[in-house]
Formats: structure tokens, C-alpha cells, sequence
């Protein structure tokens, strides 16, 4: 019943033109009331079916009828290469060196749809985070809120938190595209593995589960199991694709590459030397062993000379 009211703004429209063309005096009307054969088609309810993509609609008039949502179109020949329903990264044996340096995505088009899993103002971005790489988008909510399928695809992955990570409750969907997208710290699943999803489609309930400080989702884009930054494809204050084709560079799979740079900073930022701090390690050793100078490795890091280094933590050198 909830969704009547859209339901019936939906099919207004619709009721008048098959009362016109049933017949063409009935849209008339007259100073005796209501134009006659319309109230008949009025909505007032819709029932599940087996198949989620077809709903039956009850209308006033004690009739029914079949409303084919649309079922999201998949090219067989290709979604399922590397198909896995129990790692959840599915190709991290592919290297980097197999991939083109340009690929087309289409997102949305006639048959492909989207929506903006959740909107909202973006809590943590794609980048290096402290002592390790932050691959997602991190969007808060309320526990309990709606997240929805960006786009069109089949659900591979249904994960809980106990063996997730630090992603906790958590899904990832393939898109016809080859795009995988992952939601994590949900509080409930509300799809399961091998269901064919629909653009905004509610496939669970916003939470804090896994490596969590308050409620959010946390949110990944991947191709061929390597992640890119979110904010590329979608501005998640409006809630708007930046465009239906998306040209996904080689170098965007650096975890610092990302939305708001040009081509030559992403570049740059996609060569990037690290090192990961040892035993007996100082600023001024690196410095000398890298070429390059302590001030500029700390204007890199975000730390300072007097920064005590962790062993174990990544720093950029050059």
C-alpha cells in the first residue's frame, strides 16, 4: 500500500489514454460529474508475484492486471568470467599489466539503469588512510536506512561479518559492464547470492558491523577485482551520474589517483614510490636512500620531522 499513491500518479496517464481509446466518448465528460470510464481504471493496490520484475495491479473496478517492471538486460557470454561466490575478490591473481590501458564502461543507457546507492555528503574518500589504503567511499546514514543497487546486476557475494573483514555485512554486485560494486557495513541483507537486481532496488539495511567506528556505508567500485575511486562515476550530494560512459585509465587503480585531478597529476600520483618503515628506519635515511629530502617526504605523508615512525606503516618517498 505504501507505494499506491506513486503507483497511481504512474498510471494515470496511462488509465486515460485506454479510456479514450476504448472509447473516445468517455473522456468527454459533462456538467453531470466525473468523466465517465475513468474512475473505473483507478489503481488502488498492487500484489507481489513469484517473479519480482512483475507486480499484479488491482484496480477500482475489481479488475487486474500483469505491470512488467522491466528485468535487467545481462550478456551471458561475458558476466560470468571469473564468477566466484565465495572470494570475495574474485580476480586478485589478475595483474595490472592485463588490462588495457583504456577501457569503455557504459553505465546507464535504454536497457542499464542507475541509481545512486545512497545520497549524501562524503564522510572519507579514496585514498591512503593512515597505515592502509582506503579503497571505498564512505557515506554516513541512520542504522536502518535504505541502500539501494547503483546499477543493474546479479548479486555475487552475500558475506557476514565474521568472515568479511573489516567489511562486515556486506554485498558485491556484478554489473553487465564487468564493474563490480561493493556495499559494506550493512546491518541486514534483504538480497541473496545469484539474484538479478535492478538499478535502486533496496538490497539491505544501512550499519556499523566490521571495522566500523559509527553507521555508514562504505562503498566500492572494482573492475577486474582492482578498485578506482567512487567519486569518478558518481557526485553523491546530488546523487547524479557524472556521465553514462565512463573511460576507466590504467592509472586510476592507484589508491592515489583520484576524482578533481587532471590526467597528468593522476599519472604522477599513479607513480608513486612507497616504503614501508623497518627496524632502525629515520626520515633523514630514507631521504638519502630515495634521493629526494625530508621535508618533501613529509609534505607527501601529511607528517612532520618529529613524526614517530611505526613499523610496518607505508610512506611515500617519491
Amino acid at each position: 500500500m505504501k507505494n499506491i499513491f506513486l503507483l497511481a500518479a504512474c498510471l494515470s496517464a496511462t488509465c486515460f489514454s485506454y479510456a479514450q481509446e476504448a472509447d473516445p466518448e468517455a473522456t468527454k465528460g459533462g456538467p453531470s460529474g466525473p468523466v465517465r470510464g475513468l474512475e473505473m481504471r483507478i489503481p488502488v493496490d498492487t500484489l507481489d508475484t513469484e517473479d519480482k520484475f512483475t507486480k499484479i495491479i488491482l484496480f477500482r473496478d475489481f479488475t487486474w492486471e500483469y505491470w512488467d517492471l522491466g528485468r535487467p538486460v545481462i550478456d551471458d557470454d561475458d558476466f560470468y568470467e571469473g564468477w566466484n561466490t565465495e572470494s570475495i575478490h574474485a580476480f586478485k591473481d589478475i595483474p595490472l599489466s592485463d588490462l588495457l590501458d583504456e577501457i569503455d564502461l557504459c553505465l546507464a543507457d535504454s536497457l542499464h539503469g542507475y541509481c545512486c546507492p545512497l545520497i549524501g555528503k562524503v564522510r572519507s574518500r579514496f585514498a591512503y588512510r593512515r597505515t592502509r589504503e582506503h579503497k571505498g567511499t564512505d557515506l554516513p546514514l541512520t542504522r536502518g536506512d535504505s541502500v539501494r543497487a547503483a546499477f543493474d546486476g546479479v548479486v555475487r557475494i552475500v558475506e557476514f561479518s565474521r568472515n568479511s573483514g573489516g567489511y562486515g555485512n556486506m554485498l558485491v554486485i556484478r554489473h553487465a559492464n564487468g564493474l563490480e560494486t561493493y556495499y559494506g557495513h550493512l546491518s541486514k541483507h534483504l538480497v541473496n547470492t545469484g539474484e538479478l537486481v535492478k538499478a535502486g532496488e533496496v538490497i539491505g539495511l544501512g550499519g556499523s558491523t566490521g571495522r566500523s567506528t559509527g553507521p555508514h556505508l562504505h562503498f566500492e567500485t572494482r573492475y577486474m577485482g582492482k578498485a578506482f575511486d567512487p567519486e569518478r562515476l558518481i557526485d553523491f550530494e546530488t546523487g547524479t551520474l557524472r556521465d553514462s560512459v565512463f573511460v576507466l585509465k590504467k592509472h586510476y587503480f592507484s589508491i592515489y589517483s583520484h576524482y578533481g585531478q587532471d590526467d597528468s597529476e593522476s599519472v604522477a600520483a599513479s607513480q608513486r614510490m612507497l616504503h614501508t618503515i623497518r627496524s632502525g628506519d629515520t626520515l633523514g635515511a630514507l631521504a638519502m636512500k630515495y634521493g629526494t629530502t625530508i621535508k618533501k617526504i613529509c609534505q607527501l605523508n601529511g607528517i612532520s620531522s618529529s613524526t614517530t615512525l611505526r613499523i610496518g606503516r607505508r610512506l611515500i618517498v617519491r
